[in-house]
């Protein structure tokens, strides 16, 4: 894909990416709706956090490719590093970890994660929007262009930050209000949680590692190679 292609390719999804998030932030204003925001706001959702997520890194991805064409690729290193960074420990590990939990749950039991009740709140070509569609972009950008991957160690404590943080606001929400985020977490013991989120921070670690085999394979590594990262 040509570097125009790029270009457009990166506005269009940061477009649909921002019209999700201005849709989704419309339910929130209607009463009948807003219910679903009470006890943590929006905010409480991994879905929702991912898909304003999803929009940063495609608006960097933007800015990027409007520089380079502007200034030249030496000019943004800076803005080309935090790219990769993004992408690699943020961006597509949680738009893959929120396509493969949610969907694993629903199918198991949908009342621990997504209630038949929000169908009529959320039309399904959101729900799939949310949850199915997210996955594709990542893919796809894995295949436009190589992305430099930082050292495992560091890596690693990106994506373990970004979990903790999310960890710990849930547990707040449930300090403040009395209610679980998700329904799923009402049915678990201290213990249960405790293996709940350290399993789901392992299928984080793999999905990073998937990303960065993927990379590898694509495009190779002469600056790092796999074989040589820590």
């Amino acid at each position: 894909m040509t570097r125009a292609a790029t270009c457009i390719y990166h506005f269009l999804v940061l477009s649909w990416y921002i019209f999700l998030n201005s849709y989704i932030s419309l339910l929130g204003g209607v009463q009948q709706k807003s219910e679903i925001f009470r006890n943590g706001g929006r905010w409480k959702y991994l879905t929702l956090l991912n898909l304003f997520l999803q929009a940063i890194f495609f608006g960097v991805a933007c800015l990027d490719d409007v520089l380079k064409r502007i200034k030249g690729k030496e000019d943004v290193k800076f803005i080309t590093a935090f790219r990769d960074l993004l992408f690699t420990t943020l961006a597509f590990p949680v738009s893959t970890f929120v396509f493969l939990s949610f969907w694993t749950l629903f199918l198991y039991d949908r009342e621990l994660l997504y209630p038949k009740a929000l169908d009529g709140i959320f039309p399904a070509w959101l729900n799939h929007a949310m949850h199915t569609s997210i996955l594709l972009p990542s893919l796809v950008e894995l295949t436009l262009r190589p992305h430099h991957y930082s050292s495992r160690k560091k890596g690693m404590a990106v994506l373990a930050a970004g979990g903790l943080a999310y960890i710990s606001r849930v547990l707040w929400i449930y300090s403040e209000t009395g209610t679980w985020v998700y329904p799923v977490f009402a049915k678990l013991s201290p213990l249960g949680l405790t293996a709940f989120f350290s399993l789901s921070y392992l299928l984080s670690v793999g999905i990073y590692l998937l990303g960065e085999n993927l990379n590898h394979l694509k495009w190779g590594d002469p600056v790092q190679p796999l074989k040589k990262r820590k």
